[in-house]
């Protein structure tokens, strides 16, 4: 089983630059960390394996700085490593990076099974995972909160979508973008901490990749464009309620009432 999990740094703090020209967040102006949803496509991925054997590569697209990153998913069981950085990607949108992630995964020689995590922190489209399995033309499932049955052929799983609940089977090779209540993402071990340490991660750029088309990626392939983004303002005071739960709670109902937040 050849497993490729999509994962991405976003900014750990609302603190953030933004380029006054295009609009896009200047990366590496803040402190970041992994995409929390992207831990639990990891663990998902981890658990698969332990099952049916085979590998997992953790795949991203962004600066070279997302090197921290990868060695973390090392540290959580990761076998291989993969950064898709160069300039050309810079200020791609959900379309142009999505192509992007599924020329990487082409270079890498596909996979069985591809999962991303539901969505991002920093962009929260939730498309990007369905995207790349469009590019690919492959079948794909969103929004799944549980592996229901996996073997050497297929996977079934359940989906929350909103209002209902779905079970759907797909014959590989699939894309899945996994829900947060999927499992809970294992510790980071010393031991594969100690034994990594050495493994290299690897750098790709628009060179490697099949398509040398410009116009797929980065800003000029990005067929949509943020018109303003800016950091939520810091909170300037405080609220504190006194009382009993009961008392507390109708002070807080009020409060939001007053400030017509509800």
């Amino acid at each position: 089983m050849k497993i490729i999990v999509c994962m991405k740094q976003v900014p750990a703090t609302s603190q953030v630059e933004i380029d006054q020209e295009t609009g896009a967040m200047k990366r590496l102006s803040a402190n970041t960390r992994t995409n929390p949803y992207d831990l639990f496509a990891l663990e998902t991925a981890l658990q698969i394996r332990e099952e049916l054997g085979g590998t997992v590569t953790v795949l991203t697209m962004g600066p070279t700085q997302a090197e921290e990153m990868m060695k973390d998913a090392y540290t959580m069981g990761a076998d291989d490593a993969v950064i898709l950085s160069d300039r050309k990607f810079a200020g791609s949108d959900v379309l142009a990076t999505s192509y992007t992630l599924a020329q990487g995964i082409r270079v890498l020689g596909g996979a069985d099974l591809i999962l991303c995590g539901r969505q991002t922190t920093d962009g929260d489209t939730a498309q990007v995972g369905p995207a790349i399995a469009e590019h690919m033309g492959i079948p794909h499932c969103a929004w799944v909160s549980e592996i229901v049955n996996v073997n050497e052929e297929a996977i079934e799983v359940r989906q929350d979508l909103v209002s209902v609940t779905q079970v759907s089977r797909m014959h590989y090779p699939c894309l899945i973008t996994v829900d947060k209540d999927m499992c809970v993402p294992r510790l980071p071990s010393y031991i594969l901490k100690k034994k990594t340490s050495d493994r290299p991660v690897r750098i790709l750029n628009f060179d490697d990749l099949p398509d040398k088309n410009l116009s797929r990626y980065g800003l000029v392939g990005s067929p949509t464009s943020v018109a303003r983004m800016f950091a939520p303002p810091a909170a300037d005071s405080q609220v504190y309620f006194n009382g009993s739960a009961e008392e507390k709670t109708r002070q807080l109902f009020d409060t939001l009432i007053s400030r017509k937040i509800i």
